[in-house]
């Protein structure tokens, strides 16, 4: 009877590692619309939107099923992050390169976010879970991607650009952004139930896209400050991350 609870405990942690691999396959459709004649940037949103859902229930999941435990021979760190980085990083970018909604001649220059993230996930100190922090921007480029359709198509393309290369600072630098799984409880609420009602917002926008109502987009952008407001109130009022950061 042991044998075989032990046995269901490893095939569920194993389990959890394949459902985080399965990132790969929205994955890989994504960047098969972006290589197409006629990208729909809508499709690539889509897409990464499933890989985002997959991003935000392995982790509980691998909590919860105790995979380091039960599953030790697959490091599940490392296979989040190829697809994190991937998925909030890369193929985003390579999005925004491939409909140009950067200045001309500056498109080059999503490399240089490319290669801020990388550093960024490669950092020792990007995730520090035990206070529920990223350390610098954490690569929501998919997010921003979204928005630079918008601002490039309504207002400049000079808007995506400076946005994005203010952001790709931020994700090289010490400062600290919640961790939403991880949030303390006062803020995990209203951060987990604010992000749900802001993806919804954000299919709105895809309905209309690239050319949203000014209102749905300023209302789509009232979370982002939240978001940035709750970092900073947690980050003051809690323990400092990191002493190496």
């Amino acid at each position: 009877m042991q044998h075989e609870h032990n046995f269901r405990r490893r095939a569920a942690a194993y389990g959890v590692h394949f459902f985080t691999a399965s990132g790969i396959i929205p994955s890989a459709l994504a960047i098969r619309e972006i290589a197409s004649p006629q990208c729909d940037p809508r499709v690539v949103f889509l897409w990464l939107l499933l890989a985002t859902l997959i991003d935000a229930f392995d982790g509980p999941l691998a909590r919860k099923y105790h995979v380091k435990r039960f599953a030790p021979n697959i490091d599940g760190r490392t296979i989040d992050d190829l697809i994190d980085y991937l998925t909030f990083a890369f193929i985003p970018l390579l999005l925004i390169w491939r409909m140009e909604w950067l200045p001309s001649g500056t498109g080059w220059t999503v490399m240089l976010a490319m290669a801020s993230s990388l550093l960024g996930f490669a950092h020792v100190h990007a995730k520090d879970e035990e206070r529920g922090f990223f350390r610098g921007f954490p690569s929501y480029w998919n997010a921003f991607a979204l928005y630079a359709g918008v601002f490039s198509s309504l207002y400049s393309p000079w808007l995506t650009a400076i946005t994005m290369w203010v952001l790709t600072v931020l994700t090289v630098l010490p400062v600290w952004v919640i961790y939403p799984n991880l949030a303390p409880r006062p803020w995990r609420i209203w951060i987990l139930g604010g992000a749900a009602l802001w993806t919804l917002t954000m299919i709105a926008i895809l309905w209309q896209y690239p050319r949203p109502r000014t209102e749905l987009l300023i209302i789509s952008l009232a979370y982002p400050a939240f978001y940035i407001y709750a970092s900073w109130q947690c980050r003051r009022s809690g323990p400092t991350p990191s002493k190496n950061g």
